[in-house]
């Protein structure tokens, strides 16, 4: 029932300047690979061939990414460096990936917003380009699975930690089941004491067409932008929505720290130099 994904990918990436003044923050590499190509992936891997990307100005790199490059194509192919030739082809054509610029950085809500003709009428899937999911069962398909028992929009939470809630967005509702709640709040990064759960949106959605409705009536809010959550505030006036808490872990790569840690656990889950990067770990610990 979900055939197109919107990957909002037009942020400034302040958090990780000076690098991101020149590059684009979903092009931050976890060892080879860049963000955005892991979430791009992910949609794949749930079944999603239809994708828009939400870029800005100064992110053409993006674009590059996932196009041909016949030149380099030709270079490995003349080198018969087969497994970066395939590679390189089955980048470009391992979805359909189209592009369309957010003309000035006017929040989530407004970025979503650009998707509207291209999802139409349909329910549609969002993965925020700088937020990894390491799950066995992709973190989109298993909101796709709720959104097809449930129906109505659905959002990925996580548990935070106590000290960590008023860094959030937060839920509330009634339990449905294990990992499922019937939403009746969300609460941005609100204080602990008057938090509904530390229950945190995780990066990952489920949107019904209705959501572009609400966007348009959103005023703007923190940081005069267009807030999704509170258009979601809005949805929820009009349509049950659900939150599912995922199986698997989130890497935000916009965070310097969180980077650093999913470098290093990525790295120890490559073959190549797993062994020999644990040993650099353990030395450089001991000293």
């Amino acid at each position: 029932m979900i055939r197109k994904a919107v990957i909002p990918a037009a942020g400034l990436g302040t958090r990780f300047l000076p690098a991101t003044k020149s590059m684009p923050k979903e092009m931050l590499p976890i060892i080879d690979i860049p963000t955005i190509q892991y979430v791009v992936q992910e949609a794949v891997d749930s079944g999603i061939e239809d994708i828009l990307i939400i870029s800005g100005k100064g992110k053409r790199a993006i674009e590059d990414h996932f196009d041909r490059n016949v030149e380099l194509e030709s270079r490995l192919e003349e080198k018969e460096d087969l497994l970066w030739f395939n590679e390189m082809r089955r980048l470009a054509d391992m979805a359909n990936v189209h592009f369309v610029r957010q003309k000035e950085a006017n929040g989530l809500g407004d970025a979503i917003y650009y998707a509207r003709h291209h999802v139409g009428n349909e329910p549609f899937a969002v993965l925020l380009g700088d937020t990894i999911m390491d799950s066995v069962i992709p973190v989109t398909q298993q909101l796709m699975d709720t959104y097809e028992q449930y129906g109505g929009s659905v959002i990925a939470v996580e548990e935070v930690p106590a000290d960590k809630v008023n860094r959030y967005g937060i839920v509330g509702g009634t339990s449905l089941s294990d990992t499922i709640m019937e939403l009746s709040a969300l609460v941005e990064k609100p204080a602990i004491d008057v938090a509904p759960s530390n229950l945190a949106i995780a990066g990952r959605y489920i949107l019904t067409p209705e959501i572009f409705k609400t966007i348009e009536q959103t005023p703007k809010g923190k940081n005069n932008e267009i807030q999704l959550t509170d258009s979601m505030l809005l949805l929820l006036k009009r349509e049950n929505i659900y939150a599912h808490r995922i199986e698997g872990k989130r890497h935000d790569i916009g965070d310097k720290l969180d980077y650093l840690k999913t470098t290093v656990e990525f790295a120890l889950k490559r073959k190549e130099f797993a062994e020999p990067f644990r040993k650099f770990l353990i030395d450089i610990l001991n000293k």
